[in-house]
């Protein structure tokens, strides 16, 4: 083991984690006098079960992949409620949401200025994160992405201002999520940890957050597809979720997630549908560059046999419908997704494998 590379890795600072964990929330904010929740219509039912005692608003118009529009809105909301508690009750881009308007409603700073890394000039207001999914583990981590329709890119905000003061796991709340979200949702969960397992930047001590959520996946993430009221396999999940979380802190993903990013702001594609979709052809792209460590990875998933068709099926046979077809792309869209994946160097130059716009390109094609 080589730790001559520093890292600084940074963890929420607290986390309730297990069935039932919900019910702690209304004692550690109970001096909470006015709280601001951020959430969807899918999870506003949770809002009545935390306990809240203060007075709470809740802003519920997100969309799948939060835009600049929506981040202004739900920016303008927080400052007419003025809390002194922030919570993100929701998946991966409600919780995202959450961490930049705790920490700018109430000072001056635009999101063009707080843009790239460690921009942020503070926070001071609480912060609570409670996942409604497990697939981002946004809820472990400093980093908040929001789309620019414009430029049909992410804008990527890096700070530990963004670090939740509590996060909460309860599996519970995942018991409703569909099995096609499930899926698609544990595949991101995955991809997070092997773009950091297998990435230039990957280091030791990450490695082994990686190796458990890899693990994780493999051992639960079929089974709460199967059965929606599985506590254990819903509790694995959301530490597999946990764990590639921390994972994108110091060493981020790779070329999976820079090919995703069009999907989803181009297509409009659910962030853990795109990362599904490319999962298996960069995991296979990427063999040839780290043999021993991709060889890890299969015996993890129990794949078997070419390691491209086999890791397709692995989704596939998770209720995925791989193919970007069918999800409304058309043809002559794809090499617009293949310049704009190229263009994303702080992912791309990641990738242990370097990667041509054409090679992009003929990944696109062959996930068509």
């Amino acid at each position: 083991m080589s730790l001559a590379r520093n890292i600084t890795l940074h963890l929420p600072k607290r986390l309730e984690i297990g069935a039932g964990a919900v019910r702690k929330v209304g004692e550690w904010a109970a001096d909470a006098r006015r709280v601001f929740v951020l959430t969807t219509p899918h999870t506003t039912e949770f809002v009545a079960r935390l306990g809240l005692a203060g007075e709470v608003q809740v802003f519920d118009a997100i969309p799948g992949e939060p835009d600049i529009a929506c981040f202004d809105a739900a920016l303008s909301a927080a400052r007419l409620a003025r809390p002194d508690l922030v919570v993100g009750l929701g998946g991966g881009s409600v919780m995202d949401l959450a961490k930049l308007v705790a920490a700018m409603w109430d000072g001056t700073q635009s999101l063009a200025d707080v843009a790239g890394p460690n921009k942020v000039s503070g926070r001071n207001t609480r912060l609570m994160q409670i996942a409604t999914t497990a697939g981002t583990g946004s809820e472990a981590g400093i980093r908040a992405l929001i789309t620019d329709p414009g430029k049909g890119n992410k804008i990527a905000v890096e700070s530990p201002h963004l670090l939740a003061d509590l996060a909460v796991l309860d599996p519970e709340l995942t018991f409703s999520v569909p099995p096609a979200v499930t899926a698609a949702t544990g595949i991101d969960a995955m991809a997070h940890c092997v773009e950091a397992f297998t990435n230039k930047n990957a280091h030791p001590v990450i490695d082994g957050f990686a190796r458990m959520g890899i693990d994780l996946v493999g051992r639960y993430l079929a089974r709460a597809v199967r059965d929606g009221q599985d506590t254990e396999a819903r509790e694995g999940m959301m530490l597999a979720s946990f764990y590639g979380g921390i994972c994108l802190g110091p060493v981020n993903t790779a070329a999976g997630h820079a090919l995703a990013y069009p999907l989803g702001t181009l297509l409009h594609l659910p962030h853990g549908l795109a990362n599904a979709i490319i999962f298996p052809h960069v995991l296979a792209f990427n063999e040839s560059a780290v043999p021993e460590k991709t060889a890890e990875v299969v015996a993890a998933l129990g794949l078997s046999g070419n390691l491209l068709p086999a890791a397709h099926r692995f989704c596939e046979n998770l209720g995925v419908e791989m193919r970007l077809s069918a999800h409304g792309a058309a043809e002559d869209q794809l090499d617009r997704f293949a310049a704009d994946a190229h263009a994303i160097r702080r992912l791309m130059d990641n990738n242990p494998r370097d990667m041509s716009v054409a090679e992009v390109r003929a990944i696109f094609q062959a996930a068509y």
